[in-house]
C-alpha cells in the first residue's frame, strides 16, 4: 500500500508539473494569466464536487471552522494559481515552478512568527540559501536584460507565499471536515475572485476556441486529479519520502519547458535551481520540522 501511495504523490507532482508547461503554452498562445487559472480551478471544482458527492459524511460543512479556513485556502489558491501564470509569461516555466518549490520557506517564516517551529541555525541557514539561489536563478544581480522581470519575480515569490497560506488553510481546516468538502470550498473561492477579473469576456470566449481541450487538461492535471491523488496518496507516505517525491513538479515543469517551449538555462541559473530544489527538500524532512508547518494538503 505504502508502494502504491507513493507513486499516487508522484504521478500528482508529475501532473503538476506538466500543467505548468500546458499553461506556459497558453500564456504564449495570448490568453490571460486570470483566464488560464480560472479554468485550471473551475475544471478542478467539477472533480472535488463529484467527491465530495461521493464521500458526503463527515464533510463538516455545518462548521463555521471549516467555511473560514477553507475561504482562507480558497484565497491561497487563487494568489498561488495567478501569480505562478504571471510569473511564467514574465519569464519562463522552470523559473515560475522552481520559485513556488521555495514554499515551504515562507511557510518556515510564518510559523517563526506564530510561533509554531523552533528556530534552529540549520532551518535559518537552509532558508539563506534558498534566498541565494533564489538571487542566482532569476539573475536579479545582473544590470542588464534577464530572461525574467522583476515583475516576474515577484510573481513567482507571492506565488510560492499564497501557496504557503493554501497549505494553512488547509492545514487548519482538515480537523474539522472532510478533504472533499474543504477542497470544494476553497476552489469555489477561487471561482468567485477571478470571475469578476474577467472584463474583455476571454472566459466565455474559450468555449468556441481550438485549444479548449487544453483548458480542460490544464484543470484535470493541475488540479482535479493531482489534489485527489495527492491527498490520498499522503495517507500511507511518509512526510520525507513526499516531500522528496514532489521534487518530480519542478523537474518536469523545467524539462518540459527545455523540450517543448525551447526556453534555455544559463549555468548559473541551474546552480540556483539546484541550490533551491535540494536545500528545500532537505528542510522539509529535517527532522525537527514539525508536519503541519510545510507539509502540502
Amino acid at each position: 500500500m505504502a508502494g502504491i501511495s507513493t507513486a499516487f504523490v508522484a504521478i500528482a507532482a508529475l501532473c503538476w508539473g506538466l500543467s505548468g508547461g500546458i499553461g506556459g503554452i497558453l500564456i504564449a498562445n495570448g490568453w490571460a494569466a486570470t483566464v488560464v487559472a480560472f479554468y485550471r480551478g473551475a475544471v478542478g471544482l467539477l472533480f472535488f464536487l463529484f467527491w465530495l458527492g461521493l464521500r458526503p459524511r463527515g464533510s463538516g460543512l455545518a462548521s463555521y471552522q471549516v467555511w473560514f479556513w477553507s475561504l482562507i485556502a480558497g484565497l491561497g489558491i487563487a494568489g498561488n494559481f495567478v501569480f505562478y501564470l504571471v510569473s511564467i509569461a514574465e519569464g519562463s516555466v522552470a523559473v515560475a515552478a522552481t520559485l513556488m518549490y521555495c514554499a515551504p520557506v515562507f511557510v518556515y517564516l510564518v510559523s517563526f512568527a506564530l510561533k509554531l517551529e523552533s528556530r534552529t541555525p540549520f532551518k535559518w541557514a537552509a532558508i539563506a540559501i534558498v534566498m541565494g539561489g533564489v538571487v542566482l536563478l532569476t539573475g536579479v544581480y545582473q544590470t542588464g536584460p534577464r530572461g525574467i522581470t522583476l515583475v516576474g519575480v515577484g510573481a513567482g515569490v507571492l506565488s510560492g507565499m499564497s501557496y504557503a497560506v493554501f497549505i494553512f488553510g488547509f492545514k487548519f481546516a482538515a480537523p474539522h471536515g472532510s478533504p472533499p468538502a474543504i477542497l470544494t470550498i476553497a476552489f469555489a473561492v477561487l471561482v468567485a475572485i477571478l470571475i469578476p477579473l474577467d472584463a474583455a469576456g476571454e472566459v466565455r470566449s474559450v468555449l468556441a476556441s481550438p485549444r479548449l481541450t487544453l483548458f480542460v487538461l490544464l484543470g484535470v492535471l493541475g488540479a482535479g486529479l493531482s489534489f485527489v491523488l495527492y491527498i490520498v496518496g499522503l495517507k500511507h507516505t511518509a512526510p520525507a519520502v513526499a516531500s522528496i517525491v514532489a521534487m518530480v513538479e519542478p523537474v518536469t515543469a523545467s524539462l518540459f519547458s527545455v523540450t517543448v517551449l525551447e526556453e534555455r538555462l544559463a549555468g548559473l541559473q541551474i546552480l540556483g535551481m539546484v541550490l533551491i530544489l535540494v536545500t528545500v527538500t532537505a528542510l522539509s524532512v529535517y527532522p525537527g520540522a514539525r508536519r503541519v508547518s510545510y507539509d502540502p494538503p
